[in-house]
C-alpha cells in the first residue's frame, strides 16, 4: 500500500451489516440502494455525496447534536438530522438548498462566536473539522459581537468563574477547553469504543464542558487509548507530538509490535520523521481502535539508547568494540565455524523472535537447519504458548485458534481463562466489553481479581477464582457437570469426533473424584460457583473460550489446553461464529514464529522434521540436506551448555536473562558459552553475556508480515530506513553468506514467496493479495484463497476431533513452612513484556517499577505497609521490590510483573515447565515474603554485571 494523502474517508455513521433487505431511496437526484438501518448521512456519503457535519464520525453511533447535518425528505415536515434519520423505501432526500444552506450557517455561527480564532497558530490548522464545516457551509462572517470565550482565563480584566485550564498532565496529549464545541465525540468514544466510561459532560448549557471525572486526565480511569484524541474534531484533545512537530503530510499503512492483536495504524510522517500513529479504520484486527501502546509508545525508535553499530569482544569481561558489519558477521562466523570445528555441528544454535517479522524468522531457522546443519532453533514462544500449539493440534488438528476477532460479536458465552485482555490485549477487550455490555454472559476463571471480573458497566457473572496451578481440576470438573447433567451436544460429538476418544474421556470426567464437591478444597472454588459456570457455558447458544498464559505457564499447560479443547467438543462451540477456543497470543508475532518452524522438531507448517516428504520439498527448495533428527529445545541448550556440548548462540529479538526462568541458571549457561550474538535495539540484559551486538531494525524500518493471534498475516511496511543501516533480514542473510550460503533476497516478497512454495498454509499468499484484501487469514489456498476466518467449520483438520483425558497432576511446587505462598506473575496494561521498549517511552509514567501485590491480612501479619520494600524468596533465588496492598490476589497469593530489568523477578521462578512443550511454570512459584532493607545480593550482582557490560570503547580516530 503505497503512501497516501490525508485523512481517511469518514462516512458519518457506523455501516450496517449487509442484510438481505436493501432499501433504494433518491438522495439529490441520485438513485442510491443500501443496506436497511443506514442513515441518510452514510447512504448520501456512500453515493459521494458530502452532508456536513461535526458530532457525527463513522466509528461511533449518532448522536444528532450538532443539527449541521440537516437534510430536507418529500412528504416530511421540518428539516431532520441526516445522521439520526434512518433510510426508507422511497425516500427523496435533499441536501442542498438554500433553506439549508441558511440555518447551516446560524449554526456555524453560534459555533465560532465562542472560538478562539487563533487559527494561524492552532496545532490543529489545516486539519480541523470545525475550520473545514466553516468554508463547507459558506461562512464568511459572524453576526454577533466577538466576546471572551466561555472558559478563557480572564473576561475584560476579570476572572472568569467558568475557566478551566489546559489540562496537560498526560505525557501524550493535552486537552485545551476553550477550543471544545461540545460534540461530545470524546465522550462517546471512551463509551462506544473503548469501554472505559472515564469522560462526561459536566455542567449544562454555557457552563457545560468535558470532564475525566478527576483533577485530571492523568488521575483519572483514562487509560489513554487514543479513542478520544482521534474523535476529537477540533484541537481541543490533541497529540503533543502534534503541537510540536506540526501535521504530517503523509502516512503509510503498518502493523503495530507490540501484543498479538495486530492492531494496523497509519504511521504519519513529515518526510522521514513519525508525527503520530493513528488506528486505521481499515484493520480488520482492531478495527480503527488501539491502546496505549501501539498508539503512543512508538519513542523508543529514537531512543538515544538504541544501538546502531554493530560491536564484538573477544570475552564478555572485555568493552564493546564497535566494528562494520563486515567485521562483525565475519568475526561471527569465524567463531561458529571454529566451534562446530571443534565440537560438532550441533554445539551452535540460534532463537527466532516473536517480535521480528515471518519473513526473518523464516530466515533465522532455515540459517540454522540448511546452513549451521542442524535443528537447534527454538523460540520465545516457547516460554508463552508451546503447550497451545501441541494441545490443539493434538485435539483439533491445528495449532492455532478457531476463530477471529470479529467472532466475539456473536458469542453469547464468554469464558475468559488465565488471561487479562484489559492488560495485555487491550483492544480485543475492547470489542468483548462492548460484547458483554450488549447482554452476553462472562465466565472469568483466574486466581486474581482482574478488570473482566468487575469494571465500568461489565460485571462477570461467575468469577472462579481457582488457587494457581488447579486450572486442569477446575476444567474437568466443568466437564463432569457437562456429561454427568446431560449438556453434553451429543449430535455434534457423534458427528465429529472420534466415539472411542469420547467415551473413555466422559467415563473418565463422571468418575465422582471430579465433581465440583470433590475438588473444592483443592482448587477453592465453591462447588455451587463451578456447576453454575459449568451450566451456563454449556447451555449458552454460542459459547467461546479465551485464555492466555495462566493457562499455558504451568507444569500441566499443554494438558489444559486439551482440557479446553474437550469442553468444546463436548458443548459443540467449534466451527461457526462466535464460539471456539480462542489462545491470546503475548507477542505480535509469537503465531507466526510457530507458523515459521521455530521448534527444533517441526519445519515451517508444523511437519515433523523427521517426516521424509516435508523435509524433501525444503531439501529441493534450499539445496541441501537436512538433519531429520529433532534438534535441542531452549532448555535443553542452556543445560548442555553447562555440560560444555553447546557452545554458540544466535538470539533474535529476544533477552533471555530477564524473561526466562531460573535466572541464575540461564546466566551461568550464557558465561559459559564461547560465542553468544545478540541481535535487538538495545543493549539487553542478555547481552551482558555476548561476544557480538549485531543492531537490530524497528518495526518502522522493515518491510514483511506479523500474524496475530487469530492467524491473520498483516503486512509491515517501511517507513522509514533503518537507523543502523539494515533490516533483520538482510543481518541475516549476510551472516549466511559469511558462512558460506548463496542467498540473494533482494525484498522480504521474495521469501514471503518461498515460505507459500513450502508451507501448505501460507500456498496462496502473496504481497499483492494482502495489498489487495488487506489481510488475510491462513489457511489460504486454492480451496481458501480468501483465507479462513473460521477453522473447523465442516470437520476438523485432523478429521475427527479427539478427545483426551486429563488428569490432575499437582506441581512439584510445593508450599511448605519455608515459603507459605503462592507467585504468580503477569502484565501492565502501559508496559510490555520485559520492558525494553515502553520503559524507553513516556509509559514509565504508569507504571516505573514492578510491584508485589499482597493481600492486606498477609501484609498485616508479616508488618508490611504500602510500598514497603519486600524480600521475595523462593527456593531458585531472591529479589527485592516495593509492595502494594490489593484484595485482586486471595490470601496466601502475590502478583507482580516482570518489566523493569531491576528487579529481576524470574531470579526467583523455578525451572520446572510444562510436560509436553518445558514451558516455564511461571504461574506457580512457592515464596515467602517479608520486609527488606535494600536490594538482595543478586541485583547488586546484576546491576555491577550490567553496568560492566555496557561499556564501550571510544571509536578510534
Amino acid at each position: 500500500m503505497k503512501d497516501f494523502v490525508l485523512p481517511e474517508a469518514d462516512f458519518g455513521t457506523p455501516a450496517r451489516a449487509a442484510a438481505a433487505a436493501t432499501v433504494t431511496l433518491s438522495i439529490d437526484g441520485q438513485v442510491v440502494r443500501v443496506p436497511e438501518g443506514t442513515s441518510v448521512m452514510r447512504a448520501a456519503a456512500e453515493a459521494g455525496i458530502s452532508v456536513p457535519k461535526l458530532c457525527a464520525t463513522d466509528s461511533l453511533e449518532a448522536f444528532g447534536s450538532c443539527r449541521l447535518c440537516l437534510v430536507e425528505i418529500e412528504g416530511r415536515r421540518g428539516t431532520p438530522a441526516s445522521c439520526t434519520t434512518p433510510v426508507a423505501d422511497g425516500m427523496v432526500v435533499r441536501t442542498e438548498t438554500d433553506r439549508l444552506a441558511k440555518l447551516r450557517r446560524g449554526v456555524m455561527e453560534l459555533y465560532i462566536s465562542d472560538h478562539p480564532l487563533d487559527c494561524l497558530t492552532c496545532a490543529a490548522n489545516g486539519d480541523c473539522e470545525l475550520q473545514d464545516m466553516a468554508g463547507r457551509v459558506g461562512l464568511r462572517k459572524v453576526r454577533y459581537a466577538p466576546g471572551a470565550n466561555h472558559v478563557d482565563a480572564e473576561t475584560q480584566g476579570a476572572a472568569n468563574p467558568l475557566h478551566v485550564p489546559v489540562d496537560a498532565s498526560n505525557p501524550y496529549f493535552s486537552y485545551d477547553p476553550s477550543k471544545c464545541i461540545l460534540c461530545s465525540r470524546c465522550v462517546r468514544a471512551c463509551e462506544e469504543v473503548q469501554g472505559t466510561f472515564a469522560l462526561t459532560v459536566a455542567g449544562r448549557g454555557f457552563e457545560g464542558r468535558i470532564s475525566a471525572a478527576a483533577p485530571d486526565f492523568m488521575t483519572s480511569d483514562c487509560v489513554s487509548c487514543g479513542a478520544c484524541v482521534q474523535a476529537c474534531p477540533t484541537a481541543t484533545l490533541q497529540e503533543k507530538t502534534v503541537i510540536e512537530q506540526g501535521l504530517p503530510d503523509r502516512a503509510v499503512v503498518t502493523t503495530c509490535a507490540y501484543c498479538g492483536v495486530g492492531c494496523s495504524f497509519r504511521a504519519e510522517m513529515q518526510g522521514e520523521t513519525l508525527v503520530r500513529m493513528v488506528p486505521w479504520k481499515g484493520g480488520k484486527a482492531n478495527r480503527g481502535h488501539s491502546c496505549v501502546k501501539g498508539r503512543f509508545a512508538w519513542g523508543y525508535a529514537s531512543h538515544p539508547d538504541r544501538i546502531l553499530t554493530p560491536m564484538v569482544r573477544a570475552r564478555i569481561d572485555d568493552p564493546w568494540c564497535e566494528v562494520s558489519w563486515e567485521e562483525a558477521l565475519a568475526f561471527t562466523a569465524s567463531r561458529f565455524r571454529a566451534i562446530q570445528a571443534a565440537h560438532g555441528k550441533g554445539a551452535i544454535g540460534g532463537i527466532t523472535s516473536s517480535r521480528c517479522t515471518n519473513e526473518e524468522t523464516f530466515l533465522v531457522q532455515k540459517l540454522i537447519r540448511a546452513v549451521f546443519g542442524t535443528n537447534n532453533v527454538d523460540t520465545c514462544a516457547r516460554v508463552c504458548h508451546a503447550p497451545t500449539g501441541y494441545g490443539l493440534k493434538t485435539t483439533f488438528g491445528t495449532s492455532a485458534g478457531t476463530q477471529d476477532f470479529d467472532s466475539v460479536a456473536a458469542a453469547d458465552v464468554v469464558v475468559v481463562i488465565g488471561a487479562s485482555p484489559t492488560d495485555g490485549h487491550p483492544v480485543f477487550a475492547s470489542r468483548l466489553k462492548k460484547r458483554l455490555r450488549a447482554g452476553a454472559t462472562l465466565i472469568v476463571i483466574d486466581p486474581r481479581r482482574t478488570d473482566m471480573v468487575k469494571s465500568p458497566h461489565i460485571r462477570a457473572a461467575h468469577h472462579l477464582a481457582l488457587r494457581p496451578g488447579t486450572n486442569v481440576a477446575v476444567l474437568t470438573a466443568m466437564a463432569h457437570v457437562i456429561v454427568t447433567e446431560g449438556l453434553v451436544d451429543a449430535g455434534f460429538v457423534a458427528e465429529r469426533c472420534e466415539a472411542d476418544a469420547y467415551a473413555d474421556w466422559a467415563d473418565f470426567v463422571a468418575e465422582p473424584r471430579h465433581a465440583p464437591e470433590a475438588v473444592e478444597r483443592l482448587t477453592g472454588v465453591p462447588a455451587a460457583e463451578l456447576r453454575a459456570a459449568a451450566r451456563a457455558y454449556a447451555t449458552g447458544v454460542n459459547g467461546a473460550i479465551y485464555y492466555g498464559l495462566g493457562v499455558t505457564e504451568h507444569s500441566q499447560g499443554s494438558t489444559a489446553v486439551m482440557a479446553i479443547a474437550n469442553l468444546a467438543m463436548a458443548t459443540g462451540n467449534i466451527g461457526r461464529p462466535g464460539v471456539g477456543v480462542n489462545p491470546l497470543r503475548g507477542q505480535n508475532n509469537v503465531q507466526g514464529s510457530c507458523d515459521m518452524g521455530s521448534f527444533p522438531h517441526e519445519l515451517p507448517g508444523y511437519r515433523h522434521v523427521g517426516d521424509a516428504a516435508a523435509r524433501a520439498a525444503f531439501e529441493t527448495a534450499w539445496g541441501v540436506p537436512l538433519d531429520a533428527e529433532p534438534g535441542l529445545r531452549l532448555p535443553n541448550m542452556l543445560d548442555a551448555a553447562l555440560d560444555g556440548s553447546f557452545r554458540g548462540l544466535y538470539l533474535q529479538g529476544q533477552d533471555l536473562l530477564q524473561s526466562d526462568p531460573d535466572t541464575r541458571h540461564v546466566a551461568a549457561a550464557l558465561a559459559a558459552m564461547d560465542c553468544v550474538v545478540v541481535q535487538d535495539l538495545f543493549l539487553n540484559e542478555t547481552a551482558s553475556y555476548a561476544h557480538v551486538f549485531l543492531p537490530g531494525a524497528t518495526f518502522l524500518e522493515k518491510d514483511g508480515t506479523f500474524t496475530n493471534a487469530e492467524r491473520r498475516i498483516n503486512r509491515v511496511r517501511r517507513v522509514m530506513a533503518p537507523r543502523a543501516g539494515l533490516a533483520d533480514w538482510q543481518v541475516t542473510q549476510r551472516l549466511a553468506n559469511a558462512m558460506g550460503a548463496d542467498w540473494a533476497y533482494e525484498h522480504p516478497a521474495q521469501i514471503m514467496e518461498e515460505i507459500a512454495a513450502t508451507t501448505p498454509a501460507f500456498a496462496g499468499v502473496t504481497y499483492d493479495l494482502l495489498e489487495r484484501e488487506g489481510s488475510v487469514q491462513w489457511p489460504c489456498t486454492d480451496s481458501a484463497p480468501g483465507g479462513t476466518p473460521v477453522m473447523h467449520a465442516g470437520e476438523f483438520v485432523r478429521g475427527k476431533g479427539r478427545f483426551v483425558i486429563t488428569d490432575y497432576i499437582p506441581t512439584e511446587e510445593r508450599t511448605g513452612p519455608r515459603f507459605p505462598m503462592l507467585l504468580t506473575t503477569g502484565r501492565i496494561l502501559s508496559q510490555y513484556n520485559v520492558g525494553a521498549q515502553t520503559r524507553r517511552t513516556a509509559n514509565v509514567a504508569w507504571h516505573d517499577e514492578d510491584l508485589l501485590e499482597i493481600h492486606p491480612h498477609d501484609a498485616e501479619q508479616r508488618g508490611i505497609a504500602e510500598y514497603d520494600l519486600v524480600r521475595l524468596a523462593s527456593r531458585s533465588g531472591e529479589t527485592t521490590l516495593r509492595a502494594t496492598l490489593s484484595e485482586r490476589v486471595a490470601q496466601g497469593v502475590v502478583y507482580t510483573t516482570f518489566h523493569h530489568p531491576g528487579t529481576q523477578a524470574n531470579v526467583v521462578t523455578t525451572d520446572l515447565s510444562d510436560w509436553a512443550t518445558n514451558c516455564p511454570e511461571y504461574k506457580v512459584t512457592a515464596v515467602q515474603v517479608s520486609r527488606a532493607n535494600g536490594p538482595s545480593d543478586w541485583q547488586d550482582e546484576a546491576q555491577a554485571r550490567a553496568r560492566a557490560g555496557r561499556r564501550v570503547l571510544p571509536a578510534a580516530e
